[in-house]
């Protein structure tokens, strides 16, 4: 939303304008948005947001990729920027201080792959016949090659077009300044998809909690109690819950809070990615995919798949690394709720 308000102000006053915009009302409307959401009973009901947010990702991507392309065009293929040693050997040799960036990015990658909290509750939803992990395994190739290909073409083509100049997020970073229009389009889109991204990992947890409280206080009223409203203009009700509007509108509040006090998005990222990929995406799969197989230890393919959960512990711990150094740098500079460029 800020990148909106910034590309508008680069069309009218020049691309060296100081477009100053601060993220905090835009925090707080997010939030706003995201409490009203919130309200949603369960992940079942998320179908429509779900391909509203896909449909979103898909044009974004689509509109980064092209514009990466067409400034690659324009300078012709002989300018392309770039190299393979990047940041981390220069002419004057091996740059270590430029190895926490690429611990971060590691993170960056993780938290993409770290859809595994939601891939149970997907399945939870998908009809059958055929088998529900026949349709998954499709859903997940299908996928996960998709975005894999759209991440190569958006990494490769925006080094391409900005080599180490490239901004962390090509859009929101003003990599592109010009079609104005089509780059408030794309992060138009952007906004629409973390609307929902937002939900579709929300709701597992919040399904979570409201079952481990209601199970721990039956007979609590707060709790378990529900009131029925009928729906304006409509024949449909809703089952307002005290626990639900509660537990989820603090829920939303803590999040938004955090964000306004550490809007470091690419190390916050990394962070995350770098706790949740290792043990949820990899380490818990893996061992229950050993057990359900029956591997006989100490095999080849037990072997094999120890020494990837092995890896992958390693690039997460790199990662974690490279983010908290990331998000100490910028406390260094970084005082909250006061204006910078």
């Amino acid at each position: 939303m800020v990148a909106i308000a910034r590309s508008n102000c680069f069309h009218k006053r020049g691309h060296q304008a100081q477009c100053y915009t601060s993220t905090y009302p835009f925090m707080l409307l997010f939030g706003t948005v995201q409490v009203i959401l919130s309200q949603i009973p369960s992940f079942s009901k998320l179908w429509w947001l779900s391909i509203v947010a896909a449909v979103m990702s898909f044009s974004y991507s689509s509109i980064g990729v092209g514009l990466g392309i067409s400034k690659v065009a324009d300078e012709g293929m002989t300018h392309i920027k770039g190299s393979i040693g990047g940041l981390l050997y220069t002419e004057k040799g091996f740059n270590a201080e430029s190895i926490w960036p690429v611990f971060q990015s590691l993170g960056n990658i993780a938290f993409a792959y770290s859809y595994s909290i939601i891939l149970i509750e997907i399945q939870d939803t998908v009809r059958s016949p055929p088998l529900e992990s026949v349709t998954m395994k499709k859903a997940n190739l299908v996928g996960v090659s998709t975005t894999t290909m759209f991440y190569m073409l958006c990494g490769c083509m925006g080094y391409a077009a900005f080599g180490d100049d490239a901004p962390g997020n090509l859009l929101t970073g003003f990599g592109f300044y010009e079609p104005f229009w089509l780059v408030d389009l794309a992060n138009a889109c952007v906004v629409l998809h973390l609307v929902g991204a937002f939900q579709v990992f929300s709701q597992p947890f919040f399904a979570f909690v409201e079952a481990w409280v209601a199970a721990s206080y039956p007979k609590n009223k707060i709790v378990s109690k529900e009131y029925i409203i009928r729906l304006p203009l409509s024949s449909d009700t809703y089952k307002f819950n005290m626990f639900r509007v509660m537990s989820r509108t603090i829920f939303v509040a803590f999040t938004t809070l955090a964000s306004m006090l550490l809007p470091f998005f690419n190390d916050i990222l990394g962070i995350l990615g770098a706790f949740a990929f290792w043990p949820l995406t990899v380490y818990f799969p893996i061992e229950m995919h050993i057990a359900q197989g029956k591997a006989p230890k100490w095999g080849a393919r037990w072997l094999l798949l120890q020494g990837l959960s092995t890896l992958c512990l390693i690039v997460s711990m790199l990662a974690l690394m490279g983010s908290l150094k990331g998000v100490v740098e910028d406390l260094r500079i970084y005082k909250p709720f006061q204006k910078s460029t």
